[in-house]
């Protein structure tokens, strides 16, 4: 039933997921590091999970739904101009850059990359799950594009696709320099080029013929 609180030993070996897998990847991860951070038996992993690969497939499900909750329940939605909407969503995700990498990382982007090729039921989950989230943000771009720039030859879906790209890349470089320093300013870039964008321009936004 939607809405359900899992069991509590589920919850927590899910939750565990969501932090382990995003700090060591899928492939670094086992089951003994999910049951540790858990704090649960292994006994209990498989009374609720018959393989690490349908824990992951529970886990993906678990990000999206509890990621699209609180971004359902942001207060940019309460912004009147669309455009607007869309800087708040910018900013609320530069807001999230704190805590462990692990906490704000992509556990969608971290899976894909290394699952892509040899867990298909993974990917695909995972290509769901982002084009779901990208589906979310296309409301307020087509509603902006229509507003500002209705002659855009762009698509709202193809810059969603766009934002989430600058995402993943700004949390693959944040690991890689071990901070959010580089992510807070690609999402600045991010601000700046959505305003660009955004601007009407008899050159920039003439529909292709």
């Amino acid at each position: 039933m939607v809405g359900k609180r899992p069991h509590d030993s589920k919850a927590r070996l899910l939750d565990a997921a969501l932090f382990v897998i995003r700090a060591q990847g899928y492939a670094g991860t086992t089951i003994d590091d999910i049951c540790h951070r858990a704090g649960v038996t292994k006994g209990s992993f498989f009374h609720h999970f018959k393989s690490k690969e349908q824990l992951a497939l529970s886990a993906v499900n678990h990000f999206a739904t509890a990621t699209d909750e609180m971004f359902a329940a942001a207060a940019f939605h309460e912004l009147s101009d669309p455009l607007e909407r869309v800087f708040g969503y910018v900013d609320l995700r530069a807001e999230m850059l704190t805590g462990d990498l692990a906490d704000y990382t992509c556990l969608l982007g971290t899976m894909v990359q290394e699952t892509y090729a040899t867990h298909p039921e993974i990917r695909a989950a995972c290509n769901e799950a982002l084009s779901s989230h990208v589906a979310s943000l296309t409301t307020d771009l087509e509603a902006a594009r229509k507003r500002y720039v209705p002659r855009a030859a762009w698509s709202a879906e193809s810059v969603g696709l766009f934002i989430q790209t600058v995402l993943q890349g700004s949390f693959i470089f944040a690991k890689s320099r071990d901070s959010p320093k580089v992510a807070r300013e690609n999402l600045d870039h991010l601000r700046r080029y959505l305003t660009c964008l955004f601007q009407p321009s008899e050159t920039a936004n003439r529909e292709k013929p």
